[in-house]
């Protein structure tokens, strides 16, 4: 054997940490031209929206601008709102969103899991929940006040029904997608249709619902908002009404900017929790 054959796998071990030091150096880098690129795009787009509106060849009045939607939200954070404190608003609203997430989470997974798991049961509630899941929900909002008022339970039902559907079907998918040789391998040790449910089906629909609820979340805020919109004694939907009643363009887009902000804090949440329940799994190049 050559001494050149002799070096050649030491040389390639030498040059294994220099190229995962690339790649994560590289990786680095694209990430922060993504985030550069992200940040002038957004100041172009409000520069833009800024000076055609200070050139009035957009109706500033309708359209308002980024200024004036800064000057009301600086407004609405240093001296309240009409309704009171914005803090108070905006928990009050994330309030009626988390209730109603958490019971449309709930039950789409639980009713997700249940069909996917029981074809005689898929098969008599099937026709009933496309029937359902074809209706414009949020028309229901209207119903919900007449049925449980102005106060937060109007709101909750509102969040539920449109969070129930996103999830519902993605568990069920989940659950029908499971790894049919998992399932044997289960029952061959021995295991027990609760114990394959809980044991192989649900953890293996974990990454479908966990899809869902990055979704279902924005869902849950438009219940909500809608509900107040409607009707409600607080909340930022109020504050959109409110401001649309009085032709305050600034609000509106204001209330805008705080519900974005809101979905982004709750997005991220998801996103490390995401990543903290599975961390076997490869990172996204694509972030």
């Amino acid at each position: 054997m050559s001494p050149e054959t002799l070096s050649t796998p030491v040389a390639e071990v030498a040059k294994t940490p220099d190229r995962a030091h690339s790649r994560a150096r590289a990786a680095r880098k694209r990430k922060v031209i993504v985030t550069a690129a992200r940040v002038l795009l957004l100041v172009a787009v409000l520069g833009l929206w800024e000076a055609l509106s200070r050139a009035e060849v957009i109706d500033p009045f309708n359209f308002s601008m980024p200024s004036k939607i800064w000057d009301q939200m600086w407004t609405w954070i240093t001296h309240g709102t009409a309704l009171g404190s914005l803090g108070e608003q905006i928990w009050y609203t994330l309030y009626e969103a988390l209730i109603g997430w958490g019971f449309g989470v709930v039950a789409g997974v639980v009713l997700g899991i249940a069909l996917g798991r029981i074809p005689f049961l898929a098969d008599v509630l099937g026709p009933y929940i496309k029937v359902l899941n074809s209706l414009p929900r949020i028309v229901l909002a209207p119903i919900f006040v007449i049925w449980f008022g102005l106060g937060p339970m109007s709101k909750i039902a509102s969040a539920v029904v449109l969070v129930f559907f996103p999830v519902f079907f993605n568990a069920f998918q989940g659950a029908r997608e499971v790894d049919r040789n998992l399932v044997a391998n289960a029952r061959i040790l021995g295991a027990s249709d609760r114990r394959v449910t809980f044991q192989v089906v649900i953890p293996s629909a974990t990454s479908w619902i966990f899809t869902s609820l990055h979704v279902s979340f924005g869902f849950a805020l438009i219940g909500a908002i809608v509900g107040e919109y409607i009707g409600a004694t607080n909340g930022i939907g109020l504050l959109v009404a409110q401001s649309q009643g009085t032709f305050n363009a600034a609000g509106v887009y204001a209330a805008m900017v705080i519900l974005a902000a809101v979905a982004l804090v709750a997005e991220g949440l998801l996103t490390f929790a995401e990543r903290r329940i599975f961390r076997w799994k490869p990172a996204d190049s694509g972030d």
